[in-house]
């Protein structure tokens, strides 16, 4: 079993004053090299966005972007005709294949918003561009970890082009459980939103990350109540 850790304190961070971001690997000017990506995972960035801004029309291509907005919602605008609001329970994902042209603005004018931005490469390169999103029920991850991106067709989850899943757990203090990773070969990035907890033996706080690579399960204990993203990916 390999692991690396990113302690919450030591991530990158640019404040732009109408965006507050944090890096959990290098992106724009943040570099560490020790931090370009973990498996296919290339960028997970921990946005603020305050009322009334955002980011204007952009491209990317061949790039699969998760957006999860933890407080607050997003007015999402892109080439490919959508235009939508992505709220709390909400994920959204845009494979930007051949190439895509998009916005995202808080969709308030007073109030932040605070969202996750992750991007994945993906596994079949210059498709059409998509986009989907669905929305979860936070009470069917109370103990559990509920899947909320998959590479299954056809399942509850939005659809990712790579062998990736993504699950978010709501953990209550002293919950024990595994987590079996999906794909031989994979590794998974644990990711604490808010709360404490032990992972293999090691312990995390909110916004610390853990990645996990060359082992068939995890073990996750509840030191506190603990809200848990685990990227579960290639490792390429």
């Amino acid at each position: 079993m390999k692991t690396v850790t990113h302690n919450a304190n030591t991530r990158g961070h640019a404040n732009h004053g109408w965006l507050d971001s944090h890096h959990s690997f290098s992106f724009a000017n943040y570099y560490n090299p020790e931090r370009i990506h973990f498996g296919a995972l290339r960028v997970l960035n921990d946005d603020i966005v305050k009322g009334g801004n955002g980011f204007g029309s952009h491209p990317h291509d061949n790039m699969e972007i998760v957006s999860i907005p933890l407080k607050g919602a997003l007015e999402h605008k892109d080439t490919t005709g959508r235009h939508e609001i992505i709220k709390t329970n909400d994920v959204q994902i845009m494979s930007a294949g051949s190439g895509i042209t998009h916005s995202e603005y808080n969709a308030s004018k007073t109030d932040p918003v605070n969202f996750l931005q992750i991007w994945v490469f993906p596994k079949v390169k210059n498709i059409a561009p998509r986009y989907e999103q669905k929305t979860f029920d936070p009470a069917a991850r109370e103990n559990k970890f509920q899947v909320v991106v998959s590479p299954e067709q056809n399942s509850e989850a939005v659809y990712i082009n790579q062998d990736a899943w993504f699950s978010l757990g709501t953990l209550k203090k002293e919950f024990t459980t595994s987590y079996d990773v999906k794909r031989q070969g994979n590794g998974v990035y644990v990711f604490v939103l808010s709360g404490e907890v032990t992972v293999n033996g090691q312990k995390l706080n909110t916004r610390d990350g853990l990645g996990v690579s060359e082992t068939e399960s995890l073990s996750i204990t509840a030191n506190a109540d603990a809200e848990v993203l685990l990227l579960d990916v290639p490792m390429m």
